[in-house]
């Protein structure tokens, strides 16, 4: 039997980067989780996935949507990150986003931002196993420092030489 604290010390210690997914609810309000899970799965067709809890508020909306938008915070963007990784509504309120024409919820600050409909989702014991088919990506001019996340703390990666 594995040790969860252990377990968790051990996963904590790879350094990741930090997303946020976005869609709206039926009501047309923001709605979103905060995920290190994430990975591009394939370049043809474009897949990436996400892993969120499926005792995540967000989870039943993202799959109802079956469209979303997933950021790759900047290291600026600590609020988004520590907004969305909470429980309830209005997650979004207070911070800058704009609908995209794919009709998706963008936050501003971004480094990038990658646009996506549901493609499959699969069981992954307490976590779903989302795969969105890209369909958008939206790069800024210049792009501002990743975020990363270590060992329970997040900070902007410094620039490369």
């Amino acid at each position: 039997m594995i040790d969860a604290t252990v377990y968790k010390h051990v996963l904590g210690s790879f350094p990741s980067g930090v997303t946020v997914i976005t869609t709206l609810d039926d009501d047309g309000s923001v709605v979103g989780l905060t995920a290190s899970a994430f990975s591009s799965l394939s370049m043809d067709p474009p897949l990436v996935l996400f892993c969120p809890n499926y005792t995540s508020d967000s989870y039943p909306v993202l799959m109802k949507q079956k469209r979303f938008a997933i950021h790759l915070l900047s290291g600026e963007q600590q609020a988004e990150a520590y907004a969305f990784a909470k429980k309830g509504k209005d997650k979004a309120s207070g911070l800058e986003w704009t609908l995209s024409e794919l009709g998706n919820p963008i936050l501003a600050g971004a480094t990038a931002v990658i646009e996506c409909e549901l493609w499959r989702e699969y069981e992954g014991g307490d976590h779903a196993i989302m795969v969105g088919k890209v369909h958008n990506l939206i790069v800024p001019a210049e792009a501002p420092r990743p975020m990363v996340y270590c060992r329970g703390k997040m900070a902007s990666l410094p620039a490369f030489a």
